[in-house]
């Protein structure tokens, strides 16, 4: 069997030691013994921590992440929530386009100030209507 101890899993997952630590004591991950005071680690716990940096990208919750793991760490992915969280990041997606589309025209629109284009002002009444609904 092939361990790693903790600095070498940080080291190759760029996870530093208190977060690798962390995902432990809430069950994330385990480590399957000790070297000394180190922790050990199963060659598997490098895609373990891949997919929970691939899920954390995703948006999902540690919660989510943990339960998308069967009791041997093996993945089990939720086919749905997969595809409800894609819809979630197309919606992301389709109001950045339009945000970046309208700063880009107020920067370059040519009246001469801000307050009187008229897509400034519709920018400002979307993101105050964006704020009061937070």
């Amino acid at each position: 069997m092939n361990l790693l101890d903790i600095g070498a899993v940080s080291r190759h997952s760029g996870i530093p030691p208190s977060t690798l630590r962390y995902y432990e004591e809430i069950g994330l991950i385990q480590s399957v013994g000790r070297h000394g005071l180190r922790r050990q680690f199963d060659t598997p716990v490098l895609t373990q921590l891949a997919l929970i940096s691939l899920g954390k990208l995703a948006g999902f919750s540690l919660d989510d992440i943990k339960g998308m793991f069967a009791g041997d760490g093996s993945p089990q992915l939720p086919r749905p929530e997969l595809h409800q969280r894609a819809d979630m990041l197309d919606q992301q997606i389709k109001g950045l386009t339009r945000l970046r589309d309208a700063l880009r025209h107020v920067a370059d629109c040519p009246t001469e100030t801000h307050m009187d284009c008229p897509k400034f002002k519709r920018l400002m009444e979307f993101a105050s209507r964006t704020a009061n609904r937070r």
